[in-house]
């Protein structure tokens, strides 16, 4: 964990200002990077979110099972990407939605109000009805294929200040990044690295 011990991270996120029931610290799922994430749930600390993000895989089902089994005895939130039908089949906690599906967040919310539901943004926003929690990315340079140029600390600061939906920062996050996000005016972190040695 490039974070640390999840007493480390747990008491990192500590930090961080948002909705009692709203994870501090979130672990995103890769099937290249983390072809095995139930391994990787089982070390994070009790509240964290784990977001699975299948891509449509032909085992989708089983590793959503597999995980929401280890969110469960962990004490963590299980949000299943893009997919409402699968986190209705395992009971997962909610879904996190990309950002070409946000207009989805007000009806999955009215008709699961007792989902966590959360939508990607990238740049400048406003906020998403139906929307818990914007993941904004990316705030510093990723590894990841999909991230485009980082927005900084400062672009991001002023985003998640500006917006009265929760934002959490995704994207080349690490923990010596997590003090000036929490007082930045995040409401918690997300990552892949963050969690993976």
């Amino acid at each position: 964990m490039e974070g640390g011990s999840a007493r480390d991270l747990r008491r990192a996120a500590a930090r961080f200002r948002g909705p009692p029931a709203l994870p501090r610290l979130w672990f995103f799922t890769d099937p290249e990077r983390t072809p095995r994430p139930w391994e990787i749930a089982a070390t994070l600390p009790a509240g964290a979110a784990v977001v699975f993000r299948h891509f449509g895989a032909a085992d989708r089902s089983a590793v959503g099972r597999r995980l929401q089994r280890v969110c469960a005895r962990r004490r963590l939130k299980l949000l299943i990407g893009a997919d409402p039908s699968l986190a209705t089949i395992v009971r997962a906690a909610g879904v996190h939605l990309p950002e070409r599906m946000a207009a989805d967040a007000v009806a999955l919310k009215t008709a699961r109000p007792d989902w966590i539901v959360s939508v990607a943004a990238h740049g400048a926003t406003a906020p998403i009805a139906g929307a818990d929690a914007l993941v904004l990315s990316p705030i510093y340079p990723s590894r990841s294929a999909s991230a485009g140029k980082p927005l900084g600390l400062a672009t991001a600061a002023r985003i998640a200040r500006a917006v009265n939906t929760p934002i959490i920062a995704l994207g080349g996050v690490k923990a010596a990044h997590m003090r000036d996000l929490a007082n930045a005016g995040f409401a918690g972190v997300a990552g892949i690295d963050l969690f993976v040695g």
